[in-house]
């Protein structure tokens, strides 16, 4: 399987897994230079890529863990959903939640791509759902206390 990727800028870099089994290809940042993100501001990064998505597939674009947990650097959406029939600039939305400036430098690895099939239901409006155990039990009630174990 490919993934068709036209590059829309000559500093672009092309996606790629860290190890053969990473399940996310590493985007990383188009820029002309270094873009400091201030503590708690929000920001768009380039790729300078865009992307064909085979119909029936979703790209899913996540934060890169070790930017989150050592600097507080994430995506402001949590999740970017790319649609197969979007064909524009692959644009990385980034928040910082430090205290301190963060600084992505031309290059560096800024989310990851992960892309895998999706269902494509049609919305219909239903008199009666089908009854299960759980039924409407909502947040904490699958029984699991404070301490992780299941309550009696």
């Amino acid at each position: 399987m490919q993934l068709k990727i036209k590059r829309l800028h000559p500093q672009a870099v092309l996606p790629r897994r860290a190890t053969p089994e990473s399940a996310g290809l590493d985007l990383c940042a188009c820029l002309d230079g270094p873009l400091t993100i201030e503590p708690f501001a929000l920001v768009k990064v380039p790729t300078g890529l865009a992307i064909a998505l085979e119909p029936g597939t979703v790209g899913f674009v996540y934060p890169r863990s070790g930017l989150a947990s050592k600097f507080g650097v994430t995506l402001s959406n949590c999740v970017g959903v790319i649609d197969s029939d979007y064909r524009g600039e692959l644009l990385i939305a980034m928040t910082n939640h430090s205290r301190q400036p963060y600084t992505i430098r031309p290059g560096d690895r800024v989310a990851q791509l992960v892309v895998t099939p999706i269902l494509l239901p049609e919305a219909v409006w239903a008199e009666e759902l089908d009854e299960t155990a759980r039924g409407a039990g909502g947040f904490g009630s699958t029984g699991f206390g404070a301490e992780g174990g299941v309550q009696a």
